[in-house]
């Protein structure tokens, strides 16, 4: 009677684990292949000299949140100097950095200190010290305060900000000189737009000269190399087709712009969680649910953040942890999205995608290696067909991750070497094969030590980075 009854389990579970992997396939399918060719379709408007042109521009200032930053934060700022937008302004908050943030900023800008009080009406942890400068006529201002968490640190920037938006990246990126000109255009086309997530990429991967990219390389380091193709399938798919149906409910905090009395009015970003960039996108949706506002998330691909990626597999499973439990906590604080009636159909279907296809993928993975080892146990394994699906399987998403890879090369216009593709072929079969497994097992383990560090911003060291 046992062995029936698990012979049964394996079945049932057998037939669930198929049905969850066609679903979830055909969906990158469907998301990647429409992504490229909406980019393709960009890419020609473009080309035409069809896109969308403003004489004027909406004023934006610019939060630079850091902590231990010494290494890459004169960089980023320099790259910040020379995008090409006419009016901006820089304002860097140090969230009670322990190295030299604050010293290399000061001396390379020479910031003066001023006695400038801070009207805001966010709470924020105490502010020490504020510093202010000018460079290429644009206003430059350090915010030194005691630490209260990256949240805490851009609810600081908010506060001292003087324009209707602002764009908030991380302290390690690099702006493309037109970031700020197309993040912005959606915004100017559809005035019901209040927040515009960017395009992230990894930095180690381009050398830059005053906003520009010069060179493209994939490292041979298999660790960022993996997360370049990461990171190209994981921005194609889903965001483009979900900004169509406003369904956007993440805008990565390396880089996103936001409408500043909406911030204010929601209270700014969360300072009690881990992921307070999705964190805050979910409370905007919420806010304009509650408030029935008819108001819209966008994602504009052709704005472009190189962000450094970690180096070393510690601290990348020290990222992914992170990130992991800010999904957790997001989705859990605003189950009301998950209720098509109250908060739309394409906000719910989102919900969902994000609660089965990243919250729960890595114990559903799980459950499907276990119902293997039963199986087999019970001679039940059918291992030649297992190998061929599997083989199958691998197979499906090189392609999928190769063509996102060569789109995003070819929407930037972006010259490769020869050895690129290879190093490509190679990065995206390792990443398939071996990495998002070790990812799933970083997940599925990451509620282990929850309680004790659920706050906590966790330090990935960082490298010079390729900016003149």
């Amino acid at each position: 009677m046992m062995e029936i009854f698990l012979e049964n389990v394996v079945e049932k579970i057998s037939l669930f684990f198929v049905v969850y992997m066609i679903i979830y396939t055909t969906y990158l399918f469907i998301t990647v292949f429409y992504g490229a060719i909406q980019l393709h379709t960009q890419d020609r408007m473009i080309r035409y000299n069809n896109e969308l042109k403003h004489e004027y521009y909406i004023p934006i200032s610019v939060l630079v949140p850091a902590y231990n930053e010494e290494v890459t934060i004169v960089d980023s700022i320099r790259s910040l100097l020379n995008l090409q937008y006419k009016l901006y302004e820089l304002v860097i908050v140090d969230d009670g950095s322990k190295d030299a943030t604050s010293k290399v900023l000061i001396e390379y800008f020479h910031l003066i200190r001023t006695r400038k009080p801070i009207h805001g009406r966010i709470p924020t942890a105490k502010v020490k010290e504020v510093y202010e400068g000018q460079m290429k006529n644009i206003k430059i201002t350090l915010v030194i305060k005691e630490n209260g968490g990256k949240g805490d640190a851009l609810n600081a920037g908010v506060n001292i900000s003087r324009y209707p938006y602002v764009v908030a990246i991380d302290a390690d990126s690099l702006l493309q000189g037109d970031s700020l000109e197309r993040i912005i255009q959606p915004v100017m086309r559809d005035e019901r737009i209040i927040a515009v997530g960017g395009m992230i990429r990894i930095s180690q991967t381009v050398h830059m000269e005053k906003g520009k990219v010069i060179d493209y390389r994939l490292p041979w380091n298999p660790i960022v190399g993996m997360q370049v193709v990461e990171y190209d399938r994981s921005f194609l798919a889903s965001r483009i087709l979900l900004d169509q149906f406003n369904a956007n409910l993440i805008i990565s905090g390396a880089f996103g712009l936001f409408r500043k009395d909406v911030l204010m009015a929601v209270g700014g970003y969360s300072i009690d969680t881990l992921g307070e960039d999705m964190e805050l996108v979910m409370k905007i949706n919420a806010y304009c649910i509650n408030n029935q506002r008819q108001c819209r998330i966008a994602y504009e691909p052709k704005a472009i953040c190189w962000s450094q990626s970690p180096s070393s597999l510690k601290d990348v499973m020290k990222q992914r942890k992170r990130w992991y439990l800010g999904l957790y906590q997001s989705l859990s604080k605003y189950k009301e999205l998950a209720n098509p009636f109250k908060a739309g159909f394409s906000r719910s279907f989102s919900y969902y995608y994000y609660l089965f296809f990243e919250l729960w993928s890595p114990y559903i993975e799980v459950l499907g290696i276990l119902n293997i080892i039963l199986a087999w146990q019970l001679n039940l394994l059918f291992v030649p067909f297992m190998i061929r699906l599997l083989l199958i399987y691998t197979g499906y998403n090189i392609l999928l991750s190769m063509t996102a890879f060569l789109q995003r090369v070819y929407s930037q216009g972006i010259k490769l070497h020869g050895s690129d593709i290879l190093k490509a072929l190679l990065m995206v079969t390792l990443e398939t094969a071996l990495y998002r497994y070790m990812l799933s097992f970083v997940r599925a383990t990451a509620f282990i030590g929850y309680k004790k560090k659920k706050n906590v911003w966790g330090e990935i060291q960082r490298k010079k980075q390729n900016y003149t």
